[in-house]
């Protein structure tokens, strides 16, 4: 499978098809314009300036419940039965820990303004697990990077690689997520011919080679814990690590690094050589909805180019949204350009759909790492 920003900028005729859709239920709709909508999603979504223009424009009160990863959403759900709540943001590639259990329901794609999403967003969600038994289960919402962030006075930011986390320069001053920091290791390994990989998709392959791999990515990080600062688990975390526990240089996602460049220009975000690792979330309602036609004027609103360009402002995440950048302000499209180019957008690696033992052997790699 081969995604990148590069493939976003044509349409297809499977979401032409969608135009005419006389169902959907749009802001402002008398069908949606009034009670409210339970949202659960990660903590720096769903932002004031978002729930004010949906509320005005729609009448319907948000209460917004928030989470820190997706294993916390997950369990909290699950815990639930899949009631409690309207609107879910999982990363795309989790949607197969909610199927089987039943704790999504399949969303109507008549009464969604799905041409509004970028064609090539909408099809490649397909294969990273945005349906379910044939039916569409899980809508792109936005995607980003996780690569370097770095002090430039004390880092080469035109020469970057997972490996400069780990250089006798960067001793006790790299910070990272150790759930993901085994898959930037491991992309730098498999580059310098020291573990092969794949590029990393062995791990997906079998239980055996994701040990044969995890096992030499977890010693590579063991033996060198001297260089880790902090570790990081959301948002917050990841920028105290910088702010508070004197990390100059760690594997972020992209919103850590450019929210502290747009404090201090010394603070880089770089994809490093070996491609950034790159996520998508989505958006779904949960079996449990007990406001269902709110849930989809909810749904609908985050495919308003408008609204989707506030998150992108808020943020510095990338909308699945067309036309989301016109409304994203020039800070965003001042970074965008900064941190992307032609070369490192065909050179990105994307996450994959969870097979069913991942999970729970990856926390036993972040386990290691973490009691080191």
């Amino acid at each position: 499978m081969s995604i990148s920003r590069r493939s976003v900028l044509k349409g297809s005729a499977a979401a032409s098809t969608l135009l005419a859709a006389p169902a959907i239920l749009k802001a402002g709709d008398a069908l949606a314009s009034s009670g409210q909508v339970n949202v659960f999603a990660w903590g720096d979504y769903i932002q004031q300036n978002m729930i004010d223009k949906f509320e005005g424009d729609t009448g319907i009160k948000v209460n917004l419940s928030t989470y820190g990863s997706n294993d916390e959403a997950e369990q909290k759900l699950r815990a639930a039965g899949g009631k409690g709540f309207d609107v879910i943001f999982p990363s795309i590639t989790n949607g197969n820990n909610y199927y089987p259990d039943g704790l999504l329901q399949p969303v109507d794609e008549s009464k969604l303004a799905l041409d509004n999403l970028i064609p090539s967003m909408l099809r490649d969600s397909v294969q990273l697990g945005g349906t379910y038994r044939g039916k569409r289960m899980l809508l792109p919402f936005n995607w980003g990077t996780e690569a370097i962030t770095l002090d430039s006075s004390q880092f080469n930011a035109d020469d970057v690689s997972y490996g400069t986390m780990w250089s006798p320069e960067a001793a006790g001053k790299a910070a990272f997520r150790q759930k993901s920091v085994i898959m930037g290791v491991g992309l730098y390994l498999d580059a310098t011919g020291e573990v092969k990989s794949n590029r990393m998709l062995d791990v997906y392959k079998t239980e055996e080679d994701a040990r044969r791999v995890w096992d030499a990515c977890a010693k590579f990080i063991i033996d060198r814990k001297a260089n880790i600062a902090a570790f990081w688990n959301n948002a917050t975390e990841a920028t105290n690590a910088f702010k508070q526990a004197g990390a100059t240089i760690g594997q972020t996602w992209d919103t850590t690094g450019l929210l502290l460049n747009r404090e201090d220009a010394k603070w880089k975000y770089r994809m490093p050589k070996e491609g950034g690792i790159t996520w998508m979330d989505s958006m779904g309602i949960p079996s449990g909805s007990e406001n269902l036609e709110q849930a989809y004027a909810f749904l609908n609103a985050m495919l308003d180019p408008k609204m989707a360009g506030l998150l992108a402002g808020n943020t510095g995440y990338n909308s699945a949204v067309s036309g989301a950048a016109d409304y994203a302000g020039d800070n965003y499209k001042a970074q965008f350009a900064d941190v992307y180019n032609a070369e490192n957008l065909a050179n990105l690696w994307w996450w994959q759909a969870d097979t069913p033992w991942f999970a729970t052997l990856r926390e036993e790699y972040v386990d290691k790492i973490t009691n080191a």
